[in-house]
C-alpha cells in the first residue's frame, strides 16, 4: 500500500463516492474529502426518469447511502459548491465560494451537463433531466400539464417518454433517429422499442431535426420541426445527449479531449484520476480509447482507482452493462453494441416480448442483449469475454 495522506475526489456522485468507500475497504485510513457542485449528499442518477419522475419513491430513497452511513467513511463533504478551477501539478482544487483544497491524490468524478436548445434558458416550461433538482422541477411540471415533448430518441428521452405516458400524459417523442434507442442498440432493437412506445400511445416523430422552440408570454407552446410540422406542448423535455463536465477544468494541465484523458490505469497526470462519464482512458483489451456512459462504469471504473491509488497497479479493461426499463419492458447490454454489428435473435422472439441477441462484428460476437431475460444475457455474456481474449 502507498503512502497516500489525502485524498481529494471532486464530484459527489455514484463514481466519487465508490471510490471513496473502496479506498475506506482497502485500508486506507489518511484524509478523504468530497466536494460536490450540488446540495444533496450522494444520489443515484437511474431513478430520476423513471421512479422519482413518477412520484413512486420520494428523492430521499434515491440516495445512495443513510447520513450514518457516510459518517462511517469519516470524510469531510463540502456540498453545494462546486469545482471551479484545478492546478493539476499542484494538486489544488478551488470552489465557487473562494476555498482553496488541496490533496496528495485527487479523483475528477464531476460527471455530464446536459446539451441545450438556443433560447431555451427563455421559456418557463423547458425542462432538462441531469440532476435531482432537476427531476422534482419536471415532476412538478408534469402533474400540471397534459401535453408533453420530448426531444431526444435515445435512453433518456425514451425513458421520460415512457414513464409521463405512464403518468397519463399526451406524449410526443421526437428525434434525427429513425427508430427509438436505434443509435445505441441497433435497428432490429430500435424497431421493437418504436412499435412499443407507438402501442403505448406516444407520438413519434423520428427522423426530423427540432428547428425551433415556440413560446408566448415567456412560455413554452411547442416544438417547431425542420419538416415544418409544429407540435404543440405544454412541456419539454431535451434529452439530445451530454458533454463531459470540463469546463472548469481549462488551464489545469490535464488534457481534454472527449472527456478526461487517461491512460489504462485512469491516471490523467501524476496523482490526478478520473472516473465515470468525464473519463475518457485506453481500454487495453481494445487497444483505443473508450468513454462510457452509465451507473455501472462509474462504480467499477472507481474500484480500479481506488486499487491503484493504494499501489495496485491494475489496468481498466471491463465489458460494459447498462440497462433501461421502459414500460413493462427490462433491457440488460454487455459489451459493445456498434452500428455496424450483425444482430441476430438466438433465444426467445420480439413478438414475445422476450429474446435474447447477439451482436457480431466479422464473426466475433461483441454484444448481447437481454430483453425481459436477464439472466439468458448474463449466460450469453461469455461469448463477448472470450472474443476480447481472442490475441
Amino acid at each position: 500500500m502507498t503512502g497516500a495522506e489525502s485524498v481529494l475526489i471532486v464530484g459527489a456522485s455514484a463514481g466519487g463516492l465508490a471510490v471513496a468507500e473502496a479506498l475506506r475497504r482497502k485500508g486506507y485510513r489518511g484524509e478523504l474529502s468530497v466536494v460536490g457542485a450540488e446540495r444533496h449528499p450522494p444520489y443515484d442518477r437511474p431513478p430520476l426518469s423513471k421512479q422519482v419522475l413518477a412520484g413512486t419513491w420520494e428523492s430521499e430513497k434515491a440516495y445512495l447511502r443513510s447520513r450514518d452511513d457516510l459518517a462511517k467513511l469519516e470524510a469531510e463533504f463540502v456540498l453545494g459548491d462546486p469545482a471551479t478551477g484545478l492546478d493539476a501539478a499542484a494538486r489544488e482544487v478551488r470552489t465557487a465560494s473562494g476555498r482553496v483544497l488541496r490533496a496528495q491524490t485527487v479523483i475528477l468524478a464531476t460527471g455530464l451537463v446536459s446539451h441545450r436548445l438556443p433560447g431555451q434558458d427563455d421559456l418557463a416550461g423547458v425542462h432538462v433531466l441531469r440532476t435531482l433538482d432537476d427531476a422534482l422541477a419536471l415532476r412538478r411540471s408534469l402533474t400540471a400539464v397534459n401535453r408533453l415533448v420530448v426531444i431526444g430518441e435515445g435512453v433518456l428521452g425514451a425513458e421520460i417518454a415512457a414513464t409521463a405516458c405512464g403518468m397519463g400524459l399526451d406524449v410526443t417523442l421526437a428525434g434525427l433517429g429513425r427508430a427509438v434507442m436505434a443509435d445505441q442498440l441497433g435497428g432490429l432493437v430500435g424497431a421493437t422499442l418504436t412499435s412499443l412506445h407507438a402501442r403505448r400511445g406516444v407520438r413519434l416523430r423520428l427522423g426530423v431535426a427540432a428547428e425551433a422552440l415556440t413560446g408566448a408570454d415567456g412560455r413554452v407552446t411547442g416544438v417547431r420541426l425542420a419538416s415544418g410540422e409544429s407540435l404543440p406542448a405544454d412541456a419539454v423535455v431535451v434529452a439530445i445527449g451530454s458533454r463531459p463536465a470540463t469546463d472548469w477544468l481549462d488551464g489545469s494541465g490535464l488534457a481534454i479531449g472527449d472527456g478526461v484523458e487517461c491512460d489504462s490505469r485512469c491516471r490523467a497526470a501524476p496523482d490526478v484520476y478520473a472516473v465515470g462519464d468525464m473519463a475518457s482512458w485506453h481500454h487495453e483489451g481494445l487497444g483505443r480509447r473508450l468513454r462510457l456512459e452509465n451507473r455501472t462504469n462509474a462504480v467499477e471504473q472507481a474500484q480500479i482507482v481506488a486499487a491503484n491509488i493504494l499501489g495496485e497497479d491494475r489496468p481498466y479493461v471491463p465489458i460494459p452493462y447498462f440497462w433501461t426499463d421502459q414500460y413493462d419492458v427490462k433491457i440488460q447490454a454487455h459489451g459493445f453494441l456498434t452500428p455496424e454489428a450483425q444482430v441476430n435473435v438466438i433465444e426467445g422472439a420480439p413478438e414475445d416480448n422476450r429474446f435474447v441477441a447477439h451482436y457480431s462484428v466479422d464473426g466475433h460476437v461483441t454484444g448481447v442483449l437481454g430483453w425481459n431475460m436477464a439472466k439468458a444475457a448474463r449466460v450469453h455474456r461469455q461469448s463477448v469475454v472470450e472474443t476480447l481474449a481472442r490475441p
